[in-house]
């Protein structure tokens, strides 16, 4: 089956209003495409508008906006609806709802139903299979992985993942919708945890279990990390950026697929049984306003 190509990319369906979903719908209004944001009630969708609105003014205050792009332009862009169907009129879609394999199966099953069928739906999952949440589809060679990183409209970097049946067509849309956002890509194969989270994940849980250990305070080993290594975050404060039940989730899929390495930190579950999921609650690891 034939791919619609970029150029034939006007609208683009984002499912999912949460902070990964609004980011993207955000820098594909930015972009200048027409948006269609779905979520399942009305609450989550206006949710999802208040993070794009706080997100768009920070940029607008640092001078971050492209020349011409204004907020409310940008968000006049976005159409907000809990209905499927009316996404029916888009070129492409991006999945972005929780790391659950039979949500985002449901999901795709339902954007195979109201699209084209030359169509292109990817998912913004960090972990799961592409492979298998295309098996829910009539057309696994349109379904790729497009994992963008956290926050969307900062992060440069997003990962296109090849399924067993993607094919070269679509992943080169894939790599072209991404750069047309004005992103950088790089490919890789549908293999857990593909390439930042498989080594990532780890990294972020042997920073957890250190601090846990007694090998170090909280802030030296963050500080140790971000001054020993140059990354921007240690692994204690980008947990919490993160979600730290975001984390457990996606630690549990690789220590199921890949085994003992991937065994999530003690103090991360005990965090997360807690309540405490980082800065989206005011409290992780460190305290936020």
């Amino acid at each position: 089956m034939m791919v619609r190509a970029l150029q034939e990319v006007d609208r683009v369906a984002v499912v999912g209003a949460g902070t990964m979903g609004a980011g993207i719908a955000q820098v594909f209004a930015t972009a200048g495409y027409e948006v269609a944001l779905r979520d399942v009630n009305r609450s989550l969708v206006e949710d999802g508008f208040e993070r794009m609105e706080e997100s768009l003014q920070r940029l607008e205050d640092r001078d971050g906006l492209p020349a011409g792009r204004s907020p409310d332009g940008i968000l006049d862009r976005i159409d907000g609806t809990t209905e499927i169907e009316d996404l029916a009129p888009c070129d492409f879609a991006v999945e972005a709802v929780v790391e659950d394999l039979e949500v985002k199966e449901a999901v795709f099953g339902d954007l195979d139903r109201v699209l084209d069928d030359d169509v292109a739906l990817a998912t913004n999952t960090s972990t799961l299979s592409i492979t298998s949440i295309a098996a829910a589809t009539d057309r696994p060679d349109l379904v790729v992985g497009l994992h963008f990183m956290n926050p969307v409209p900062i992060m440069t970097g997003v990962e296109v993942v090849v399924g067993e049946h993607t094919t070269p067509e679509t992943v080169d849309l894939a790599h072209a919708v991404a750069e047309d956002l004005g992103k950088e890509t790089w490919e890789a194969d549908d293999k857990p945890g593909f390439v930042v989270n498989r080594i990532l994940l780890p990294w972020i849980n042997e920073g957890i279990r250190a601090y846990d250990e007694g090998v170090a305070s909280k802030a030296d080993v963050d500080r140790g990390m971000e001054l020993g290594t140059n990354v921007p975050m240690g692994p204690l404060e980008l947990a919490d950026h993160v979600g730290l039940d975001v984390c457990l989730e996606a630690s549990e899929t690789l220590h199921e697929e890949l085994g003992e390495r991937f065994r999530p930190a003690y103090l991360l579950k005990r965090k997360v049984e807690a309540g405490a999921l980082g800065k989206k609650t005011g409290e992780g690891f460190y305290e936020y306003d």
